[in-house]
């Protein structure tokens, strides 16, 4: 098993507290997983799909008081309330600590506490870390299995080692003739709670998703990212994807997008422009770190996709779809009558009838979504067809380019591309995006979400930014390019300016071209946007008119969000790094002075 002297007093010491029936040592084996599936159920948390239809697959749905992340019941348990920062919610460790430890003390009772040492990224890789699970959940097991890599194999590259603890239990304990449900959680009591100093995670209440699953954004964001400050590297909520040229060129680009805001589509996209493909490394996290020839590379720390179901389709996501035909796990999905998953946006027309997420039927136009706004699919990266052969390299691959994006149906151009780390880390630090179902707050509202990491980052935002800067020093003229992207653009009646899906192509072209020193661009006040002409449009019905809208640079809606930017910038006190004051600073003078005319680039510029 193991002989890490921390790890099994670790186990022991949770054990006494939980108070579990059993202890069992996961070993990620085929065998475990179809035995806790089978065990799923027989308990009615797993539905088993129509093997012909989904083979090795399960159907779950959670409490709906358990659907998705909870923001405001998410902790950073920093020593001092200054180092998590105004974005978290803070708690004194100790009295978190305290406050945690009543809840778990019997929280397992008549369940088994499961052990899953994991590994994010390949196993071994100088770029991965290694953290290890306690949870009384077998969902959480059956879905870890998926998301990372799980086993002896991972205690054995252990050995005596450091890893980060996650602590988790769903806050149901069967005692006192107290009968088990479908999906235990304990709504009322719900916290995920992050001690960054001593690398720890203790979830309790819930058994949904990043909540649970301590691989995810517990560990692979929020803790990542203290760890990566502290060693000089970065841990990002970002896609990794790989583009290789009609002349078999390839470069590899990351992109940070708020959640539900396109990034598994753009992962896997399927190209429209004859002779360009690009492969899946990652969809949703990227670490990244220095190479002995100063480039960053980045590795997906993760084996599977959590991704958002509604709105996947073989129209906009082929891939993504193909990938979930088989030993796949949705979550709070629609049941089909032939038992298969559907979900809104999947076909152009619902089925007849359908079981609902909540396991009530449902028809057309009964006024309620059949699949719940935040369902998910958790299936195994390797079944992508579009699957990198490069995604489990240890050693990661380089990156040329980082793009940030979100949904913004105004202001932000198609693509504008920093001139400097520097500039472009202060585009980073102000993308916003129109609220989906998969953030706190309202649908449809604006949010300043910085580098996509608002919900994610474990320490203060502006040192977080202070780290980009640093990074950008330390890699000077090696480091990525970065580019500000939106896809979502409209007219002013609403009407959408950009296709989206795979003609985003087009515009990652031109970025690999800009790479490459082969792309025009025009200086513009707040950044360099293609030249009109330099896009490949071809074949593609966008009106001239369209496509000047796409790349025009709205100055007053500018000059109104450096005002926004102000007020953001102004919750984080005397912290900011002065080097995005005055990238701010520099920005309001170059769009009170746009009177005067853009100044052409050549293709290196």
């Amino acid at each position: 098993m193991t002989s890490n002297k921390s790890l099994l007093p670790w186990v022991d010491e949770v054990a006494s507290l939980c108070q579990p029936s059993d202890v069992r040592w996961c070993d990620g084996s085929e065998s475990e997983y179809d035995e806790l599936a089978a065990m799923l159920v027989a308990n009615g948390t797993f539905t088993k799909l129509n093997e012909s239809k989904r083979p090795n697959s399960y159907l779950a749905r959670s409490d709906p008081a358990d659907v998705a992340r909870v923001e405001e019941r998410t902790f950073i348990c920093s020593e001092r309330e200054s180092d998590a920062g105004p974005t978290n919610n803070w708690c004194d460790p100790t009295e978190m600590k305290e406050k945690l430890t009543r809840l778990y003390r019997g929280s397992m009772r008549g369940r088994t506490l499961y052990v899953i040492p994991y590994s994010m990224g390949p196993i071994g890789s100088p770029i991965g870390r290694i953290g290890v699970q306690v949870t009384d959940s077998p969902y959480v097991v059956c879905s870890m299995r998926i998301m990372t890599r799980i086993g002896q194999a991972v205690l054995d590259a252990l050995g005596n080692g450091d890893f980060v603890r996650c602590l988790h239990s769903v806050g149901y304990p069967l005692a006192d003739g107290r009968k088990d449900v479908p999906w235990p959680c304990d709504s009322e009591n719900k916290h995920i709670s992050h001690f960054p100093e001593t690398r720890e995670v203790w979830s309790y209440g819930s058994g949904y998703g990043g909540n649970a699953l301590m691989g995810k954004k517990c560990f692979a964001l929020r803790i990542a990212s203290v760890l990566a400050r502290d060693e000089g590297w970065l841990a990002e909520h970002m896609l990794i994807m790989k583009i290789t040229s009609p002349t078999g060129h390839i470069k590899y680009i990351t992109g940070a997008f708020p959640s539900a805001c396109g990034k598994t589509n753009l992962a896997m996209m399927t190209p429209t422009i004859p002779g360009w493909k690009i492969e899946t490394v990652g969809d949703d996290i990227a670490w990244l770190r220095f190479g002995e020839d100063g480039r960053l590379y980045a590795i997906n720390p993760e084996a599977g996709f959590f991704g958002v179901a509604p709105g996947t389709s073989m129209a906009n996501n082929p891939n993504a779809m193909q990938a979930i035909r088989s030993n796949t796990i949705f979550t709070n999905c629609a049941l089909t009558d032939d038992g298969d998953v559907w979900w809104e946006g999947m076909t152009d027309q619902p089925p007849e009838h359908l079981i609902d997420w909540l396991g009530n039927d449902w028809t057309p136009g009964c006024g309620r979504p059949a699949a719940q706004p935040n369902s998910r699919f958790t299936a195994p990266a390797s079944q992508c067809p579009v699957i990198a052969s490069e995604w489990e390299d240890p050693h990661g691959v380089p990156i040329s380019a980082i793009l940030f994006g979100g949904r913004r149906s105004g202001v932000v151009p198609l693509v504008n591309e920093a001139p400097n780390w520097r500039y472009g880390t202060f585009l980073g630090s102000i993308i916003s995006s129109e609220k989906t179902a998969a953030a706190a707050g309202k649908v449809g509202e604006l949010r300043i979400d910085p580098m996509a990491m608002l919900p994610f980052c474990g320490y203060h935002m502006a040192d977080y930014w202070a780290h980009w800067l640093d990074m950008g020093e330390k890699g000077g003229d090696k480091m990525p390019r970065i580019y500000y992207v939106n896809w979502f653009r409209k007219d002013a009646n609403g009407r959408p300016l950009w296709p989206g899906f795979g003609q985003n192509c087009r515009v990652l072209k031109w970025i690999f071209d800009r790479c490459d020193g082969q792309a025009d661009a025009q200086q513009t006040p707040i950044g360099n946007l293609p030249l009109p002409g330099t896009l490949d449009l071809d074949g593609l019905a966008v009106a001239k008119a369209d496509e000047e809208e796409l790349l025009r640079v709205d100055t007053q809606g500018w000059l109104t969000l450096v005002e926004s930017i102000k007020q953001h910038y102004a919750r984080f006190g005397d912290r900011i790094p002065p080097a995005l004051e005055q990238e701010l600073t520099g920005l309001a003078q170059r769009l009170r002075a746009a009177t005067k005319p853009t100044k052409k680039l050549g293709k290196t510029g």
